[in-house]
């Protein structure tokens, strides 16, 4: 596969989406609205994240493609509320990487990624004078993704472990809290010390530059790919698991867990 070199691409996919939304374009696309294409900006680019975690560069560019589209679509509707357009989009992005690179756009010289991101914040808290540091984090982020940005936003004044040790620790008394809370019958508490230990566990995974985000949808994936795989077994004896036992399931999962180690 070539990389393309075509730097007309962008304005071609501006004028298809405004033959769409002009005079004998398209009913669907001229009845959307910037609120109506919220949950389709959000499934394309969770769909961007299926493919790199699929490792499969078509599926990629094809995902790329579908999130720049609803771009150029909502900036396309912005144009005709006369705020901005597409090109206005690309111009404040251009302009926002030269401002915060100045160690590569200009004459400052930094010691390496730490400093950069030191930078970068104080160049947008400059930027956004008067805003609170956490305000950045958008709240409708996936839970676990929010809590790393939260958890990184707050490091930068100063609010964090000083190891992986502490934050591991924090864990531990998290659990221990959840238990109390599980063991009084007190749901609304048991609530509150579940989104505190899910929180915790977050600061782990940013502590030891892991993805929590990542790691669930392995652990998701490798959960529904053995379950699929009891099911076929399950079917293969005459039965369905939930007419199994306990002990039989329990055996089924263990045979599906070994098989596959056998295959690695």
């Amino acid at each position: 596969m070539r990389a393309g070199q075509n730097g007309q691409s962008l304005t071609k996919l501006v004028e298809i989406m405004q033959r769409l939304l002009g005079p004998g374009g398209c009913p669907w696309d001229q009845e959307q609205s910037l609120e109506t294409l919220r949950p389709f900006v959000i499934e394309e680019a969770h769909e961007v994240v299926d493919a790199i975690d699929r490792g499969s560069p078509e599926h990629l560019r094809e995902e790329l493609g579908d999130l720049l589209l609803q771009i150029v679509f909502q900036a396309e509707l912005a144009r005709s509320k006369g705020w901005f357009g597409p090109d206005d989009v690309v111009d404040a992005i251009c302009e926002k990487l030269i401002r915060r690179h100045p160690h590569v756009f200009g004459d400052e010289k930094v010691s390496g990624t730490e400093e950069v991101l030191q930078n970068w914040e104080l160049l947008k808290a400059k930027e956004k004078a008067g805003r609170g540091a956490l305000e950045g984090v958008p709240a409708a982020l996936p839970g676990l993704l929010r809590a790393v940005r939260v958890g990184e936003k707050a490091s930068r004044f100063g609010y964090d472990w000083k190891d992986t040790e502490g934050v591991r620790a924090k864990v531990s008394e998290e659990l221990a809290e959840l238990d109390l809370a599980l063991a009084s019958g007190d749901m609304n508490a048991a609530e509150q010390e579940l989104g505190d230990v899910l929180f915790a566990l977050a600061s782990l995974a940013r502590k030891t530059h892991l993805d929590p985000e990542a790691a669930l949808r392995g652990t998701l994936a490798r959960f529904s790919e053995r379950f699929s795989s009891a099911e076929k077994r399950a079917a293969d004896r005459g039965t369905t698991l939930d007419k199994m036992n306990d002990e039989s399931r329990d055996e089924l999962w263990e045979e599906v867990k070994r098989d596959e180690k056998c295959r690695l």
